[in-house]
Formats: structure tokens, sequence, C-alpha cells
């Protein structure tokens, strides 16, 4: 006898919202209506393709260390394909910045008129910024080097990354190409296992195999949101869409080519498998999703929330053990007791982090006792969500995700992409709304023009007190 449970018994999510909110946001469908959604996603598609043409013309801003080296092979097939009319960095992080403004307009008006358009043209076009996002390099983040220098330091050079920085091993062609010289390995284990045999072919190939399988996981990643959107009762155009064309997605995550994919796809597995009845293949999923990165823990609570039933929860608690025994004996083969680098990188400040701007207030910036008391107040946030909130744990797990995210210290773009699936699968408008608030402040936040303006008149947040100051020379030792 089959020991799972239907899908019917996960806990339901409350009703949809009320007839005034659908009224309203009918009428400003129908006034969009179809042309303007093909000219959102046709506006998407173009300046993404611009974006990637003037990434690979030559050495500029949107290639981060491209102008200490920039070989055809991290350019791509496209190398060139456009001259370098832009070269002017002033120029370029204008453009930049003005087009991330017009990709977040042309996101909520395909949003609006999401309606009128069909499914298969939502997939064409997110299948296509893929390909065109693959065919270039990573703009704005030296990240995938970093990956890539520290699995050549343990599967190629025989150095624990957790013990040994990138420096390590200064002759190796990684190491130009990468940023965070000095930081050892803040990754899990999972995913530095994964990364291992990376080390041993050529930089160039291992850097193809990575943006290959990064831009394969992003579509599955959408593609296990649209499922959990069909469970769930919701739109799946509108899920797909609402995270797949948000510009902070398709710059920074795919666009950047980040491993947040390696968590974001067993995590939204472990979801649709609790939503299906599958419950010690969604514990073991979950397991992998924490075993890449830690944040995916934050779901594990409101799975256990949502089965209901403490047979459910058996299972799913089995599951997850089951794949930890693995995991955790490679992992002490590989690199014994040593654990990821979590603890310098959780004392690293942004200028506009929640508890860097929350200590501004009090002139103590981001320090020891304000970040305590962030890490605190997320506990508050998530037992609230939990015993309050029993019957809405999908909204319960992406507030607590908002909460996760305003008290970390270091805080990028790519972030709003672990609120969005439950901002769009839950009922909450008021999460959805959290969600694009995100977007705008990360895109304001880290537009080029606005680093370049904090830059020139001398505006840094961290530079005004003693904690700014500590982390700022924390992140330049490391860094560089």
């Amino acid at each position: 006898m089959s020991t799972s449970t239907p899908a019917s018994t996960v806990t339901a999510q409350p009703a949809r919202p009320g007839l005034r909110a659908r009224d309203a946001r009918a009428r400003l469908e129908r006034r969009l209506g179809p042309r303007a959604g093909i000219a959102g996603l046709a506006v998407i598609t173009v300046l993404t393709l611009l974006m990637v043409l003037d990434a690979t013309a030559g050495p500029s801003i949107l290639v981060p260390r491209s102008g200490f080296a920039y070989p055809g092979w991290e350019a791509g097939p496209l190398d060139h394909l456009l001259p370098e009319v832009l070269s002017n960095r002033f120029v370029v992080q204008d453009l930049m910045s003005a087009a991330l403004a017009v990709l977040f307009v042309a996101w909520l008006v395909v949003l609006g008129a999401l309606p009128s358009l069909s499914r298969r043209t939502i997939w064409t076009v997110v299948i296509a910024l893929h390909v065109i996002l693959l065919l270039g390099p990573p703009t704005q983040l030296t990240d995938m080097f970093n990956y890539l220098g520290y699995a050549r330091l343990g599967g190629l050079h025989h150095l624990n990354p957790y013990t040994h920085p990138i420096s390590s091993e200064t002759y190796d062609p990684a190491f130009l190409l990468s940023s965070w010289h000095d930081l050892k390995s803040p990754y899990g284990e999972l995913f530095t296992i994964l990364s291992y045999p990376l080390g041993l072919i050529s930089l160039s190939a291992a850097y193809w195999i990575v943006k290959i399988v990064t831009v394969a996981l992003s579509l599955c990643f959408l593609w296990l949101i649209e499922r959990c959107a069909v469970r769930l009762d919701v739109d799946p155009r509108r899920a797909v869409a609402f995270v797949a064309l948000n510009p902070i997605f398709i710059v920074y995550a795919v666009g950047g080519f980040h491993n947040d994919f390696f968590m974001l796809v067993p995590m939204m597995a472990a979801l649709l498998l609790v939503l299906s009845g599958r419950d010690r293949a969604a514990g073991a999923c979950l397991m992998a999703a924490i075993a890449v990165k830690f944040t995916a823990v934050l779901l594990g609570p409101f799975l256990l929330v949502a089965l209901a039933t403490w047979p459910r929860r058996r299972r799913f608690v089995e599951g997850g053990a089951m794949a930890l025994i693995p995991i955790a004996a490679v992992s002490l083969a590989l690199f014994g007791t040593s654990l990821p680098n979590l603890s310098q990188q959780s004392t690293l400040l942004t200028n506009f982090s929640g508890p860097n701007l929350v200590g501004l207030i009090f002139g103590v910036g981001g320090s020891k006792p304000v970040l305590h008391i962030a890490t605190v107040l997320l506990i508050v946030v998530i037992v609230y969500q939990l015993v309050r909130r029993r019957d809405r744990w999908l909204e319960g797990a992406g507030w607590s995700t908002v909460a996760l995210v305003l008290s970390l210290s270091w805080v990028v773009p790519w972030y709003v992409v672990w609120v969005m699936p439950f901002a769009v699968l839950g009922r909450s408008k008021g999460l959805r709304w959290a969600s694009v608030l995100m977007t705008v402040w990360l895109l304001l936040t880290f537009a080029p023009t606005t680093t370049q303006f904090m830059n020139d008149h001398d505006l840094s947040l961290l530079t005004i007190t003693h904690a700014g100051r500590a982390a700022l020379s924390l992140q330049h030792r490391l860094a560089y």
C-alpha cells in the first residue's frame, strides 16, 4: 500500500481576493489589452539582447574585471558583434540604469495585460531570454569565477576551499577573473561537491558547463513554479511572468549565472512534492537545497505545518535524514569537519541593508548589537507566522523570507527571487506588493548610476560609523 497522502490533505490556502479588487484588476487588464502586453514583451527581449551585445563588445563595467582579462570564450559567440560604440563607462552606466527602469515598467505592463497573452507566448519569450543571456558573459557579477576558483582549488589543487582562499593558487587562471580572493568558500557542501569535477577540465569548458546548467536550472525553477500554481489554482501564466520577467531575475539572477538556482530548484521541488503528497521525496529535496544554501531551511517549518498530520511529517523528516546521510558522508571525506565560511560573510555590510539603515538612525550602523537584534526580530516573525497563520503557511513562508532579507547585513539584488515564488503562489496581495517594492529598492540602490553618484559625492553609508568602516576594510581585504 502506498504511504503517500493525497495533496488535498495539505492545509488549504484562503480564498481569492475580494470582488472589488478583482473588478479593478479586470478593468486595468481590459484597458491595457494584447498590444500593450506584446509591446512589453518586445521591450524586455530587445533590451536584454542589447545589454548582452554591449557586454560582448569589449571590456566595460557590465562585466566586472574584464579590464584585467576578457578572453573570447568568456564573451561568447556574440563577441564584438556590436562595435565598441558604448565604451565610455559613464555612458554605459547611465544607459544600464535607464534600461533597468524601462525593464521594470515593461514587466508591470506585461503583468497588467496578462489575460490577453497565451501561455505559449510567455514561455516563448522566457526561453528566448534565457538563450540570449546564455550567449553572453555574466553581467554585473564575478561570482561564477569564484565558484570555479573554489572548484579548481579543491578538484585540481587538492586544497580544502573551506580552509583555503582562492589566493592560495594565484597562478591559476581563475584567480585573475575572480574577485573574493581571500574569502574562504561560503557555499554549501553539496554545491561544492558538485563543482569539484569542474576543476579537472579547462576553465573555458567549466565556464560554459556552469552557464548551461544554470540556465537549465532557471527554466526548471520556472516550470516548478508553474506546476505549483496549477496545484494551488493560481493562474500559471501570472506565476511564470511575475518571476521570469522581473528585471532583477533577468539581469542579476540569470544574467549573472548565480548559484541560487542550485538551491531554488530542489526547494521548489520540495514544495511541489508536498502538494502532491510525496512526503519523503519532499524532505530529501529540501535537505539538498539546504546543503546548497542554508537559506532554504526557512521553508522547512512551514512545510511541516502544511503536512498537517504526524504520519506525513514523519515521512518528510525521514526523507530529509535519508538525503543527509550521503551528503554528510561525502562532506566529511572531502572537507573533514570544516564548514562553509558564513561567519565572515555575515559581518560584511552593504550600504542599504536593513540593519545598516536602522543602525544609522542611532549612529552605530550595522554593528553587532544591531545585527543580533535583527536576528531576534527575524525569529519572532517566523514564530508568529508559524503560530498565528497556520492556515496561511505559504504566505507565512513568504513574509518570513521578506524578514530574512531585511535582517541580512549583506543584501544583493537577486535575494528578491527568494521571495517571489511565495508572493505569486500565495493569496496575499500585500506580499506581492512587498516583492515589487523590494524590487524597486534593490534596483535603485544597486543601479550603476546610483553607485557612481554616491562615489562622486562621497556618500558611502559605510564610512559614517565604526562598524561600517570595519566592514568596508574587511571587504577590501577579502576581495582584492
